[in-house]
């Protein structure tokens, strides 16, 4: 091969140009029109060199991973709330945050994504281009980088416009060894903000609750945050975000891993009037309401309140707030102190407060 014809082999490929309106059959078939909607709207948005050469997989080195520290945490997650759009975020948004964050609570710091989506025929790919740039645009601010994806196009009707699964790899540091299992009596619970707003933000997109101010979802990364925690005390107990049934589920799930009661105090949590106000009207309880920012974590009482400094001095911690503590009966249960004084089991979430919250 001579040096012209070795140029022309190694310049990179032009990229492709989407020009149709709408997402189509065509666009999941396989062939060209598939390409153009790849390369356009996916490459375009998340291009790195692990994805740009768009082979069936991305391949990383081993040794970039173990620089991090000595296991792998993965996790997976699928998207599909309804509407697609809402205050203080989209589900392009939550794809990324939510993944992150199941990642984030295990220590691990979040590296690589994965995004497969499933369009239904018809979607502006006006929708798909912002909902792929809030996913650009919050894994950007995580630090990680989607590296491989899958695209499906189904029939109109066969689904509700847009469904995204998200993958996540990322590397947990020597040392850490958080686990639902680890509570323990006289242990503290601390949660970094106000809870339901996720939940409430819904409720108000969907048009179904009439609030003279728009409660912002809380949908954000929170591996920063937990860095900093770790930073303040390597050694927490429990950590995981309160999503899907809240952080009664959260709490329950710790309690019954960890064979320990856990007591929160009700004029402890931190909510907005908003908050209370819709759950009021509709008879929901905020500790069920779903939540895509706000974690809970139990940690030994002498480093309570270093963490809580610590949290309280980053942008998404800045709320954080003691809610309970940790006993040793009865075991398995969490228990509620009301506002009137007297105590009430807060049992996990039994059916859907509400359904396509994530």
């Amino acid at each position: 091969m001579n040096d012209r014809a070795r140029a022309v082999a190694v310049e990179p490929r032009r990229r492709a140009t989407l020009r149709d309106a709408h997402v189509t059959l065509a666009h999941g078939s396989g062939g060209k029109a598939m390409r153009n909607l790849i390369e356009d709207v996916f490459l375009g948005a998340f291009d790195n060199p692990l994805l740009s050469p768009l082979e069936d997989q991305a391949v990383m080195p081993l040794a970039g991973l173990a620089e991090h520290g000595d296991r792998l945490a993965f996790t997976t997650d699928t998207y599909v709330v309804s509407p697609l759009f809402f205050n203080g975020g989209d589900i392009g948004t939550l794809a990324v945050a939510g993944t992150v964050n199941d990642l984030a609570v295990s220590g691990a710091r979040p590296l690589y994504l994965s995004c497969g989506v499933v369009i239904e025929e018809g979607l502006p790919v006006e929708t798909l281009r912002r909902v792929v740039a809030s996913m650009k645009r919050v894994a950007a601010e995580a630090g990680v980088a989607i590296v491989t994806g899958d695209t499906k196009v189904v029939e109109r009707g066969a689904a509700d416009k847009l469904f995204i699964n998200t993958a996540g790899i990322g590397v947990v540091p020597r040392g850490v060894a958080i686990s639902a299992a680890n509570a323990r009596p006289g242990d503290v619970v601390i949660v970094n903000g106000t809870l339901g707003d996720h939940g409430t933000a819904i409720l108000i997109a969907r048009a179904q609750l009439a609030l003279e101010s728009d409660v912002p979802s809380d949908c954000q990364p929170l591996y920063s945050l937990v860095a900093a925690m770790l930073a303040a005390c390597p050694d927490i107990h429990c950590l995981r975000d309160a999503t899907r049934g809240g952080v009664a589920t959260v709490l329950n799930e710790f309690a019954e891993s960890s064979q320990v009661a856990i007591r929160i105090d009700e004029t402890s949590l931190p909510l907005r009037e908003d908050v209370k106000g819709a759950c009021e009207i509709l008879g929901l309880d905020p500790l069920y309401l779903a939540n895509e920012g706000k974690l809970v974590a139990i940690v030994a009482p002498e480093a309570a309140p270093r963490v809580l400094a610590a949290m309280r001095a980053h942008p998404a911690g800045r709320g954080s707030a003691v809610i309970g503590q940790v006993a040793e009966e009865p075991r398995g249960m969490v228990v509620l102190r009301t506002g009137f004084g007297g105590d009430r089991i807060v049992d996990m979430l039994v059916g859907e407060q509400l359904p396509r919250i994530c």
